[in-house]
């Protein structure tokens, strides 16, 4: 079983509103709650903050990100959109609605004592706020240790001297990018989304000179964060170490590959176009003496 507890805080009591942390985490909430086709994926909750009325005040975050953590499930995602303040010692803080200049919110230290704390075995942490590329320093780390425990992934927005920006489009930049890797933008071919590939994807979307997404992990194997349809067929898969037993074998065609108008249609008609869809095979003009190849 999984769980996720989305995190937006538009509404400060203290410091300036902001516009778009509630907007993405209300657009990536359907996509981590169901999977492209349609099946259930995690239970999540939804925690928002647009006015004073939702307002999210520290205890109430701790007190969800405690829920979150409890066990009873074998994986737990945090996302957070909002404020983030940096610590004398490198850290961040996620800032709350009560938050104030000398208290801003709930430190990451205590979040990840929270995380060492808790049974759940595998724990993904994704943070849209400045600074946040502070929440794995040694300080955030906390007990002097440098590795995270087992289990715990850490993907932010941008280093622990960066800023995070929104659009104008009140959206978090790094959001906006996480939701299409979500959306199969970092599916790999079979069409599994984990933590590496949304990294990979959301360091591409990014320059040298824009914030910079970092990612800590201590991980030993890639958890579906969600699942996509397959680029590939499975049942085409599955046949092409059939057609293609060894890499460099030529597979040969002939006219009966070419689409015909014929009402009782030849098996091979099916079988070229299923060659073009995957990514490893290309197929040469369609003549009595083409050859379907694996590239070298």
């Amino acid at each position: 079983m999984k769980r996720a507890l989305l995190v937006g805080i538009n509404h400060y009591e203290n410091f300036a509103p902001l516009y778009g942390c509630a907007n993405d985490a209300a657009a990536l909430h359907p996509l981590l709650a169901r999977n492209e086709d349609g099946s259930p994926n995690m239970d999540c909750r939804l925690a928002v903050a647009r006015d004073a009325a939702e307002a999210i005040p520290r205890e109430g975050l701790q007190q969800m990100i405690v829920q979150l953590l409890s066990p009873g499930v074998d994986f737990a995602l945090l996302y957070f959109a909002g404020h983030g303040a940096q610590t004398a010692g490198g850290g961040v803080t996620l800032v709350t609605s009560d938050g104030t200049p000398m208290t801003p919110g709930l430190q990451f230290s205590d979040i990840m004592a929270t995380i060492n704390a808790s049974a759940v075995s595998e724990v993904t942490v994704i943070l849209d706020c400045c600074f946040s590329g502070g929440a794995t320093t040694v300080e955030a780390l906390g007990s002097g240790l440098a590795n995270l425990r087992t289990g715990l992934a850490v993907l932010t927005a941008s280093r622990g001297d960066q800023v995070s920006m929104e659009t104008a489009d009140a959206r978090g930049e790094f959001s906006v990018y996480l939701q299409g890797a979500l959306d199969a933008g970092a599916a790999d071919v079979l069409g599994h989304v984990n933590v590496a590939g949304l990294y990979a994807a959301l360091s591409e979307s990014f320059g040298a000179w824009d914030q910079r997404p970092t990612i800590k992990a201590n991980i030993d194997r890639l958890h579906d964060i969600r699942t996509c349809n397959p680029r590939v067929p499975l049942h085409i898969m599955r046949k092409m170490i059939e057609w293609f037993p060894t890499p460099h074998h030529i597979y040969q065609l002939d006219p009966t590959y070419e689409p015909s108008n014929q009402k009782e249609r030849h098996p091979n008609e099916q079988i070229l176009p299923a060659c073009r869809s995957s990514a490893p095979v290309c197929c040469s003009s369609r003549s009595a003496s083409s050859t379907c190849t694996t590239p070298p």
